[in-house]
């Protein structure tokens, strides 16, 4: 593949405090041969200022601004604008470490076939840094089969090749609200070859304005209706009663209906031919998590115990969340108490985890984006 041109696809909305660090790292990158499709989406903060600075100063950076129309609108319009080969999206938050795109470009050129690529990453949470580590479930020839559970990619590390995917799929779909990339990526998985470098190259920003935080519920919701479609699709499990009702409401009785669909579910995957069940294995262990924290968000411990011990999977679970919610059945009241400390010590240990944002982002060229 001669050089490339990757076209960059950035939506940007009410990003003040963030998309300046966003863009100069995309224009900081060590891969030079790009051009950044920066859509506002209607902001009302100083968003659109900051990206006139840049596009003044670099003729690589172009700027639609218009009213608000949503992230599925606007991640459309960026692809019917790109001019390149290779489509990378970058979030207006997120920080690409220099070697980012030079390193996926030379993935492409040598698997040329390939259609989709992601990388790892760190997570940037205030001023500190949580570095990311490799995940053994992320092996050659798994991804179609895991793309099924769970987003296989986060959306701000992806890159899609256009001489691989037909037009008319490379579009998010507006019936999957707030799991889009879920949707698209679970698509091109299907059909064509991914892979993912599972090395951090981005840093992802947390924090309590993104689109994530802000419609955790209907994310869920659309989380839950690809996955039932996809193992319908795929001849396990068409029922997808269960996963409608958790999704509408977190009760006793649909938490037993859920139970009943994951032990299901298990009996299906336990048929499946050896490294083909591995990688379903796999899957359905992080849709578990999805489901425990779903239900465990509710504040609700009682509900958790059960769906816990429904299932049997207490094991899956760490120990100090395992002792609070033991102590549902007789005192929710200490549950609670138990659970509200379990969270305390989380916080505590993400910070022990993290190292300040200062000693990483300078080792990338950016001194004083943390």
């Amino acid at each position: 593949m001669p050089t490339p041109l990757v076209s960059i696809v950035l939506p940007v909305y009410n990003a003040e405090p963030y998309i300046a660090a966003a863009i100069e790292s995309v224009l900081r990158q060590d891969y030079e041969r790009l051009e950044v499709i920066a859509i506002d989406d209607g902001s009302t903060d100083r968003s659109r200022d900051i990206l006139e600075r840049y596009r003044k100063s670099d003729s690589r950076v172009s700027i639609i601004s218009r009213e608000n129309r949503g992230l599925i609108a606007t991640l459309n319009e960026g692809l019917a604008l790109a001019k390149g080969e290779l489509v990378a999206r970058m979030d207006a938050d997120d920080i690409a470490y220099p070697s980012r795109l030079s390193r996926q470009v030379a993935l492409f050129s040598e698997v040329p076939r390939l259609a989709l690529s992601g990388t790892g990453i760190d997570m940037l949470i205030g001023n500190r840094i949580i570095r990311g580590k490799p995940n053994p479930i992320y092996r050659p020839g798994s991804l179609r089969i895991l793309s099924m559970f769970f987003t296989i990619f986060m959306h701000s590390t992806i890159v899609y090749n256009r001489n691989v995917i037909p037009e008319e799929m490379l579009r998010y779909d507006p019936n999957y609200v707030h799991a889009e990339d879920f949707d698209l990526f679970r698509r091109i998985a299907d059909r064509f070859p991914v892979h993912m470098i599972d090395e951090a190259l981005v840093a992802y920003r947390i924090h309590e304005d993104s689109v994530t935080s802000k419609h955790k519920r209907q994310m869920r919701r659309t989380h839950l209706t690809i996955v039932a479609e996809n193992l319908a699709r795929n001849a396990l499990l068409g029922d997808s009663a269960a996963l409608e009702a958790i999704g509408a409401a977190v009760t006793s009785e649909t938490v037993a209906r859920l139970a009943d669909w994951v032990l299901a579910l298990e009996r299906e995957i336990s048929a499946q031919p050896g490294e083909v069940r591995r990688a379903y294995d796999d899957g359905a262990l992080c849709f578990f998590y999805f489901l425990y924290q779903l239900i465990a968000d509710e504040e609700q411990p009682r509900l958790t115990h059960e769906f816990l011990t429904r299932t049997g999977k207490w094991g899956l679970i760490r120990r100090r969340e395992r002792y609070g919610l033991l102590a549902a059945a007789r005192a929710p009241w200490c549950s609670r108490i138990s659970l509200a400390a379990s969270k305390r010590v989380d916080r505590l240990a993400r910070h022990l985890q993290s190292v300040p944002a200062a000693t990483v982002l300078p080792e990338h060229g950016f001194p004083d984006m943390a």
